[in-house]
């Protein structure tokens, strides 16, 4: 009975950790994003692709590194994986402290995205393996609690930006201020983590060793199981189209707040704020819906709380209409980040977790970052750049294509806990 209260214990003391260190990580990386890096983009006098692009650009670099970082951490171990990530958290930052122009912004960002793309797969392997029979609670608790750093950031870059203006139009010294607190922050996520997982280091096993033929053996092979499993594609392509609306909304919600709307930067920012709060207050009610009564119909009907509000942004003026409008997709955005990685870990096998999460992390990628660019692209079509509506439609309609194609493409008989 000691036993068991002291190994309960030791799991909710290193999941505590995990959510401290989550929390700093992610409030870095989202005071780094919205509503600063689309005003210092624009601030350095480019249009509306442009800034699209400077968005997605870290988002790219996880298209391409998360799954192999899956895996890697199925191979080396996930602390070691983990660390790699916090390490780029820490030390990225301090670049944006020497940017005075775009193209060096776009290269920090690339870097920069680097800490996602090591970090995300791994740590949410970690707490799927403690997570017993109650994965989509567990994830869903760990994300609220840590994605209230990105709850906090999104404001916090807006009132350092029209605090330190005092109002005007930020410049070149207000950014770099704004993006050393993001290094602050990305160094105590890094110390955080050292305490918290000192001595508890784990040790992969590994039947055929650890030469370089073993490893890629161990790659191919997790990679080929999940890229063949169509119920891991679709389901992971439900997340990836829902965030290429989230990546349009952090693009462009807020120059079309302060921009077309004439709004503050820090009124922008709490856009952003609303809509993470929701989600983070909703997150684990909607996880043990999903728990407890499937997943499959939810997480369809999810994508049309996400698609309605979202068309309907750009057509209102009104703070409070579209601070409504943002609170709504945030309740979305809960449903269908609640059951998505949840459903995609039911399909797969344990030692496959990280490859799983890795391929999970890969398309919800590439929408984050189509998001950006798609919407920068419609936008620049209109020539002003101040025509939001036909951009934000198509990329509602898409997740509404994405949800008829998941709902009749997946055939998967629902049980009283998972799929």
């Amino acid at each position: 009975m000691n036993a068991t209260d002291d190994s309960s214990k030791h799991i909710v003391s290193t999941f505590s950790g995990l959510c401290a260190v989550g929390f700093l990580a992610r409030a870095s990386y989202a005071l780094a994003r919205t509503p600063v890096l689309a005003l210092f983009a624009a601030s350095l006098g480019v249009g509306p692709e442009a800034i699209g692009f400077a968005v997605a650009i870290s988002t790219v670099t996880g298209i391409f590194f998360k799954m192999p970082a899956g895996v890697l951490s199925d191979v080396i171990g996930r602390t070691r994986t983990l660390f790699m990530g916090l390490a780029v958290f820490a030390c990225v930052p301090f670049a944006y402290l020497f940017v005075s122009s775009y193209e060096a912004l776009v290269v920090v960002r690339f870097f920069h995205g680097f800490a996602t793309a090591i970090y995300g797969p791994v740590i949410m392997a970690v707490v799927l393996g403690v997570a017993g029979s109650k994965r989509a609670e567990t994830l869903s608790w760990f994300s609220s609690v840590t994605i209230i750093g990105n709850l906090i950031g999104a404001p916090l870059g807006g009132f350092l930006l029209t605090w330190l203006a005092h109002g005007q139009e930020p410049n070149l010294t207000h950014f770099h201020i704004v993006y050393g607190v993001v290094a602050a922050l990305g160094m105590s996520s890094l110390f955080m983590a050292l305490w918290v997982m000192k001595g508890k280091w784990d040790q992969p096993n590994h039947r055929n060793g650890k030469t370089l033929s073993a490893v890629w053996i161990k790659f191919r092979t997790g990679i080929r199981e999940i890229l063949m499993d169509r119920r891991v594609l679709l389901t992971s392509n439900m997340e990836g189209v829902q965030n290429l609306s989230v990546g349009a909304l952090e693009a462009f919600l807020p120059i079309y707040a302060v921009v077309i709307c004439g709004f503050s930067a820090f009124e922008a920012g709490l856009l952003w704020g609303v809509q993470v709060a929701v989600t983070i207050l909703t997150k684990p009610l909607m996880g043990r819906f999903s728990d407890r009564h499937g997943r499959k119909t939810f997480l369809f009907w999810g994508m049309f709380v996400c698609a309605i509000p979202f068309v309907l942004i750009p057509w209102f003026k009104d703070y409070t209409v579209i601070l409504l409008l943002s609170a709504i997709f945030g309740l979305g955005e809960a449903i269908v980040t609640s059951s998505a990685a949840a459903m995609v870990a039911d399909f797969c096998k344990d030692d496959n977790l990280g490859s799983a999460m890795g391929t999970f992390g890969t398309i919800f990628d590439v929408g984050h970052a189509s998001g950006p660019l798609l919407a920068g692209a419609l936008i620049g079509l209109t020539g002003s750049g101040s025509d939001y509506r036909l951009s934000f439609a198509v990329v509602a309609a898409l997740m509404v294509i994405a949800a008829v194609v998941f709902r009749f493409g997946i055939n998967v008989k629902p049980e009283k806990s998972g799929t």
